[in-house]
């Protein structure tokens, strides 16, 4: 699994650690993309929805995560 952890990221949207980690990942990576800005989060579950990937949401305090396995269309 890989585990990309924007928390904390102030220079720049956490989108964009997000979106590199997809375009690196094989096809059949498992992503875990953790975040603490809720704007950027719901664009990220917007984009995977749009595309139709499936993936899990986890609340934890403030930090919420989203997993999910990267298939081949992206």
């Amino acid at each position: 699994m890989i585990t990309v952890d924007t928390c904390g990221t102030t220079a720049y949207s956490p989108l964009i650690l997000a979106m590199k980690a997809i375009y690196r990942a094989s096809p059949g990576d498992t992503l875990r993309i953790i975040m603490n800005r809720t704007d950027a989060f719901q664009d990220l579950k917007e984009y995977l929805s749009e595309q139709g990937i499936g993936f899990r949401e986890i609340y934890d305090g403030e930090c919420m995560t989203i997993q999910f396995t990267v298939g081949s269309t992206l």
